[in-house]
């Protein structure tokens, strides 16, 4: 049997005074320390850990310390993996030694497995044999192609050029000209439309979409209809002296008005910005103002969770405010009369051609703090990364009808509209998702004959909290994929949707952002889903997690890295001169490369698994854990519908780690839920995180987008004044600060 070397092990753990071995077959440690103590433990299911900062092989183990005790493996940071069982051999001369005994190293059992017949319908299987056909490339599996795919990065995007028959009006020099990043030239040379890819060789009477909102029963467009529509927009804002290059700013809901909206301003070169109608007025106003829009579209009003929304005032403020704007359009969505009269244009529907990297939007960042970054895309790099993703990835083809939950105000409607590169259709809705019940959304799915359903992990939460069963009445027949992103989904996620909808629905988990509009791990088709896990990198995206000295690690959670260019990246940050906020934003940690902000786990088998935010990390003797391993803990006590924790430094101690949790109706946080709560984090996080403190709110501040305010809240409840750690016109949900600015002017929290 093979030593094992101890670091920061108590004295009597250290080699020279005890030992730890290996039985054969067991995979070998390098370092270990121990996060509790030695003694026997006193209950059976009561687990002691030690985790392993540094392991010779990646998907490994901790050594848990008591006799016969069925222990939990986990990595690193905590995550806890398979069963095992350790024995703790008799002492030598009064020092512990130990011995693991052999278990299955095998991979977590799949919750799903595509059929041959599925397997062998999906695009990506003719993706891959068209490689070998064309390029004698003979990649096995999903690993080698990935790898191929950003090791041999140019000859990679070229494929999707041919592959998807991209067509430009003057092509390319090469295909990257200049490969450094920040800065990285994409198709140097090239001119194309991104809008006549999406018009290109659509029959006019197939549909392109269908949609719902609380103001409008479900309907639908045709291309035609939609190409109709798109060139009445484009003349309309031609007529206005709309150009190239000029911004067009969107005040719009998620409605077919406002996707012929965006098109037309691609087809013109104008460069289009959105914010979904609940976004307060200085909201928009710090959005807008920056990029400066020649012509404002609006609406009047709209309805949500069946209120009428009068946004009249507001649209004059934010006109008023934004000084480039030289025309106010309004749509009459509340009042049902439509585009205001003498807007809307005739002709038919023309393609400027543009430079590959001519802006086709700007997004923002969440603006939390200070003013939202405005995120500049290139309309070549998005035509390309949405042609890759819509077909290979979300696997969309003829006849499916493809629904992402989402406002103007996210990157998953750009995302969703991508999807008109396929031949599927998308599905809108514009409303509240859980009005008049939870049911909505699944009744839509019903109606529209969905066979995608993209929404997040927090409604799929809400939705498992509510006990609703979506199909208890088979009423979803067509339904074979469900989507979820905007945070990591839990385990138990996973289980609800197999156990409610059936073992042959497609579960994928994805994770990107805004920075990039799409998402670099998540969907494969032809891949197993296994419980917590995303299925893969992305092609093209060369996704890794790095530790602190910029070392790629797999079967250890990291920094999310992309370590080589990506085309949808920002081609630069609106009004960013000298480009230093750009690279502060990602580059500033290692130079050179992406840095996104998450932390990310690479598993041996290539899946991936998110913890959450790099920056609200929590940090307890060392030992260092994502909130989101702590969120699913949390969660999954059946009385807890929401949660926020935060790790906060205080003077002489290893820091105070308080706990905040929405209870479902009638719930009452007393003794016993907090012994319930914390006992599940013990079991499935770690003892070190279980909270100082446990208290109940209303609600958890959350974003626009629906992203939980950890890091403003901390800044909070550590001294920064409530108008410098959040903008509460960033905010879904701007009362929710209320407790916590209350919170942190209390005396007793001070001291505490």
């Amino acid at each position: 049997m093979r030593r094992v070397a101890g670091r920061g092990l108590p004295d009597q753990h250290k080699p020279g005074a005890g030992r730890l071995e290996l039985v054969p077959g067991v995979v070998q440690l390098d370092r270990v320390f121990l996060t509790e103590n030695s003694a026997p433990v006193a209950e059976p299911d009561q687990r002691y850990r030690a985790v392993v900062p540094e392991i010779s092989q990646a998907d490994l183990v901790a050594v848990l310390v008591g006799q016969h005790d069925v222990c939990k493996r986990v990595s690193p940071h905590g995550r806890v993996r398979d069963d095992a069982v350790l024995r703790r051999r008799r002492p030598r001369r009064q020092a512990y030694s130990y011995a693991i005994l052999p278990l299955e190293m095998g991979s977590p059992e799949p919750l799903w497995k595509p059929s041959p017949a599925r397997a062998e319908r999906a695009t990506i299987t003719r993706y891959r044999r068209w490689l070998e056909q064309t390029r004698g490339l003979k990649l096995g599996s999903y690993e080698e192609l990935w790898r191929w795919s950003v090791r041999d990065l140019e000859e990679f995007w070229l494929s999707i050029i041919e592959f998807f028959d991209v067509r430009f009006s003057r092509e390319p020099e090469k295909v990257l000209g200049r490969r450094e990043m920040p800065g990285a030239q994409w198709l140097p040379g090239a001119r194309c439309s991104y809008a006549e890819h999406i018009f290109r060789d659509k029959s006019p009477d197939e549909i392109a979409l269908r949609h719902a909102s609380e103001l409008r029963e479900p309907g639908e467009w045709s291309w035609g209809q939609l190409r109709e529509h798109t060139a009445a927009i484009a003349a309309g804002l031609r007529n206005l002296g709309v150009g190239e290059g000029d911004r067009v700013a969107a005040y719009l809901p998620n409605i077919p008005e406002t996707v012929a909206a965006f098109l037309a301003c691609a087809s013109l070169g104008a460069i289009w910005s959105s914010a979904a109608p609940e976004f307060g007025a200085r909201s928009v106003i710090d959005r807008f103002g920056q990029i400066e829009p020649k012509v404002l579209l609006a609406i009047d009003g709209y309805r949500y969770g069946g209120r009428d929304f009068d946004r009249r005032q507001v649209v004059r403020e934010i006109a008023d405010s934004v000084r480039s704007v030289q025309r106010l359009v309004t749509l009459g969505y509340l009042d049902g009369s439509g585009w205001e009269p003498g807007f809307l244009g005739s002709g038919d529907l023309e393609f400027s051609p543009l430079d590959f990297a001519h802006p086709l939007w700007v997004l923002y960042s969440s603006g939390t703090t200070g003013l939202p970054k405005p995120i500049v895309h290139g309309q070549g790099g998005i035509l390309l990364e949405q042609l890759k993703k819509s077909h290979l990835h979300l696997d969309a083809q003829p006849g499916d009808r493809l629904f992402w939950f989402s406002t103007t105000g996210w990157m998953m409607w750009n995302f969703l509209v991508g999807v008109l590169l396929t031949e599927a259709s998308i599905v809108l809705y514009d409303g509240n998702p859980g009005h008049p019940d939870l049911g909505t959304l699944w009744t839509l799915a019903q109606r529209t004959g969905m066979t995608c359903f993209g929404t997040s992990a927090a409604f799929i939460s809400s939705c498992m909290k509510a006990g609703l069963e979506p199909a208890s009445g088979g009423e979803l027949p067509n339904l074979r994929a469900v989507g979820s992103t905007g945070s990591p989904l839990a385990r138990e996620g996973f289980r609800w949707i197999y156990d409610q909808l059936g073992p042959d629905v497609w579960l994928f988990s994805t994770s990107g952002g805004t920075d990039v509009c799409t998402a670099f791990v998540g969907g494969v088709p032809t891949l197993p889903v296994r419980e917590g896990e995303l299925q893969g990198r992305a092609l093209g995206c060369a996704v890794e997690a790095w530790d602190p000295e910029g070392r790629s690690v797999v079967g250890e959670v990291g920094e999310l890295v992309i370590s080589q260019p990506m085309p949808s990246m920002p081609i630069y940050f609106w009004g960013d001169e000298d480009g230093s906020r750009y690279r502060e934003s990602y580059f500033s940690m290692y130079p050179g490369i992406w840095r996104h902000g998450d932390w990310i786990e690479i598993t041996p088998r290539g899946t991936a698994i998110i913890y959450g935010r790099s920056d609200s990390t929590i940090n307890r003797g060392g030992v260092r854990m994502g909130t989101s391993e702590i969120y699913r803990a949390v969660l999954d006590v059946p009385d807890v519908l929401d949660a926020l924790v935060l790790d906060l430094p205080r003077e002489g101690t290893g820091g105070w780690m308080p706990l905040f949790v929405v209870l479902r109706d009638g719930a009452k946080l007393d003794h016993g839920l907090v012994a319930a709560i914390k006992r599940r984090i013990r079991e499935e996080a770690s003892p070190r995180h279980v909270p100082d403190d446990v208290r109940q709110i209303a609600e958890v501040p959350r974003t626009l987008s629906g992203k939980v305010l950890e890091v403003p809240v901390k800044r909070i409840l550590m001294g920064t004044a409530p108008e410098q750690a959040a903008s509460r016109e960033s905010l879904a949900n701007p009362e929710a600060l209320d407790y916590f600015v209350a919170l942190a002017q209390e005396r007793d929290f001070a001291r505490d």
